[in-house]
């Protein structure tokens, strides 16, 4: 039997709440990848330019986030693997790549979605990819940030 996995960060909640829908929707178990120092709201506040994001978003080289763990209870079971992450700038939430670059995606079905309130996939995914080792990586789904249940729904059943 094939078991599915969704992996998010959620710095909001926004891609929280779509990664639980998800998952009731396919059945599947969820992880959620945390950064060791939390991410503020003032941190998050990309009009300041001296605000944690801002810098990092200016310094590609700080963008190596340390999380909680990398460690994936059953990795090897998953063999869809279902990523979600906020968009920062066009690209994919840093603490995102942080963990892909981790794991190993050999022989797994890769399927990110992004939550924006404003921006397009952009890059995101194809950085993601670039960033995996391994993996079947298919075209990213974005949602805008308060996507009702109906249009989540729409999208799992495409999968399922």
């Amino acid at each position: 039997m094939e078991k599915t996995l969704v992996i998010y960060y959620s710095a909001q909640g926004h891609t929280k709440a779509i990664a639980e829908t998800i998952a009731n929707n396919l059945g599947a178990d969820t992880f959620e990848i945390e950064p060791k120092e939390i991410y503020t709201e003032e941190d998050l506040d990309w009009t300041n330019d001296d605000s944690r994001s801002t810098r990092e978003h200016a310094n590609p080289a700080s963008r190596d986030v340390e999380l909680v763990t990398t460690e994936i209870p059953n990795w090897s079971e998953y063999s869809t693997v279902i990523i979600g992450y906020p968009i920062w700038w066009g690209i994919a939430a840093w603490p995102t790549n942080s963990l892909v670059k981790k794991l190993d995606f050999t022989g797994k079905k890769v399927i990110p979605f992004c939550v924006s309130h404003s921006s397009g996939v952009g890059e995101s995914d194809q950085l993601l990819k670039a960033d995996a080792n391994g993996g079947d990586w298919t075209e990213c789904h974005r949602f805008y940030q308060d996507a009702d249940d109906a249009s989540i729904k729409s999208w799992t059943d495409q999968l399922a």
